[in-house]
């Protein structure tokens, strides 16, 4: 299967003004791509690339004073399968975990651990270690949060997601990550492109998606609290311990949104579509 995926962003900004961008698709899928979709710009400015500490790919720029448009576009393929389901993948106990995983049991920007520890063990420290248990996690969030994009906030943590009951993607993984952490399972956070592919399509515009990875077994699996459902075609763009660590843009001087588009989706399926 081969998924189209791409991103349109403008800005404006009022002198010169630094940026990280973090648009890359992650180099563990960098083979499936056609072509590299380092990102363009009009006008055009020389782009410092580097990987961070958590082995994303970043690149770091310097804006003009004015509008300034950020694209790319790429085919990347993909298996078609959906995520893994290992209901017999165990925990892994904290003394025995591998040295990268351990950064992945800490609290963390949006992930307030120390505010959800008691109510993690109240709620889930009678169920099944392992697989069972992250979801039973996943289905608490799933069924506990509301979705609602108006009720989006950058600075929600996932005690106040948990408290307020709404909010988005990234919230709804936060909220994951932290209770399994509370339950010493580490689980780091990811962004990415994920389209409406072997599901009905849903009216939104297209966007960037965050979910989560659980460390099990002595490796890492998908989750997704927010849809709840093994999905198809995941394209991840950065990991990390929660979305602070991966965001698509970091501006360090005042900025202005003017244009954010994204798109996903199979090309077969959507030529079909259109014929």
């Amino acid at each position: 299967m081969q998924i189209r995926i791409g991103y349109d962003l403008s800005f404006r900004h009022y002198s010169p003004t630094p940026l990280i961008l973090m648009l890359e698709v992650h180099p563990s899928r960098s083979g499936n791509l056609h072509h590299i979709d380092v990102p363009q710009t009009n006008p055009i400015v020389t782009l410092d690339r580097y990987f961070d500490d958590f082995g994303n790919k970043c690149c770091r720029l310097v804006a003009p004073p004015g509008d300034i448009r950020i694209y790319a576009d790429a085919i990347i393929d993909d298996s078609g399968l959906p995520d893994e389901v290992a209901p017999e993948a165990q925990q892994v106990d904290v003394e025995n975990l591998s040295y990268d995983a351990l950064p992945f049991l800490l609290g963390s920007r949006y992930c307030d651990t120390q505010m959800l520890s008691n109510e993690a063990w109240r709620l889930f420290g009678s169920t099944a270690l392992g697989w069972q248990r992250v979801q039973a996690i996943c289905d608490f969030v799933h069924q506990h949060l509301r979705f609602d994009y108006q009720m989006a906030r950058p600075t929600r943590t996932a005690s106040e997601a948990y408290n307020e009951r709404v909010g988005v993607c990234r919230d709804f993984a936060h909220l994951a990550i932290t209770l399994c952490r509370c339950m010493n399972i580490p689980a780091r956070y990811c962004t990415g492109y994920l389209g409406d592919i072997g599901v009905p399509p849903v009216p939104d515009p297209m966007d960037f998606s965050g979910w989560f990875e659980a460390y099990l077994n002595g490796r890492w699996y998908t989750f997704d609290a927010r849809h709840n459902i093994p999905r198809i075609g995941r394209v991840p763009i950065a990991y990390g311990r929660d979305a602070a660590d991966v965001a698509i843009s970091t501006s360090f001087g005042s900025s202005d949104l003017l244009k954010f588009s994204v798109v996903t989706y199979e090309i077969e399926a959507n030529m079909r579509a259109v014929a």
